[in-house]
């Protein structure tokens, strides 16, 4: 998420979702009823299905369960938020796990070495509207030709958030100027506040 001031708003920093003490108040509080507390099925098959390990970014990774699952493998990992309430958390799950952890900037960052893969939960559809095309852009600066987008999407009109809602058409267009969809299918261990609108889907950069 950007930390670049919104002018046009009128709301204390912790009401704003593209501020780091709108995080950094729910992390501080614990509330926190996007974080899963475990990996997901689906993310968890994935990883299993890949022959070799992925150099992998995870934005917004909030506490950083699947990161912890990635570092133990030996996968070579970034996990990324720019709370620094939300980096303690994650530091504290991980514990001794190999995962470079960072606080910084999503659309500031820009890898050390290539990435294979970036992994989506619970970002995009925290990032307000008007961030989605630097969203959609910046995915496709960072991963080359052959590299993956893959995770979760919140798919529905749910225009107050977050999570804010995305219809199907909104993603492709985003998306398909840059990237194929290879994979696209129900999830089925979903929490409560995705529950029925989320999809599994991988994307390929062209």
């Amino acid at each position: 998420m950007s930390n670049i001031p919104d002018s046009s708003s009128d709301k204390p920093a912790d009401q704003r979702p593209d501020h780091p003490d709108f995080w950094c108040k729910r992390f501080g509080q614990g509330v926190t009823p996007w974080d899963a507390g475990r990996v997901p099925e689906d993310f968890a098959a994935f990883i299993t299905a890949q022959a070799t390990p992925l150099t992998t970014l995870i934005p917004g990774c909030g506490s950083a369960w699947e990161a912890g699952l990635l570092g133990c493998q030996g996968w070579p990992v970034t996990a990324l938020d720019f709370s620094p309430v939300a980096i303690d958390t994650a530091r504290s799950i991980l514990g001794d796990c190999p995962v470079d952890l960072v606080c910084a900037d999503f659309f500031q960052w820009q890898p050390v070495r290539p990435l294979d893969l970036i992994y989506e939960r619970a970002f995009l559809c925290a990032l307000p509207r008007k961030l989605w095309d630097d969203w959609g852009r910046h995915v496709a600066e960072l991963l080359p030709p052959g590299g993956l987008l893959a995770g979760y999407f919140f798919f529905c009109d749910q225009l107050k958030g977050p999570p804010f809602g995305i219809q199907p058409e909104q993603l492709d267009t985003l998306l398909q100027a840059n990237f194929e969809r290879v994979e696209d299918q129900a999830v089925n261990d979903s929490i409560p506040v995705f529950a029925g609108r989320e999809r599994w889907q991988v994307w390929r950069r062209r």
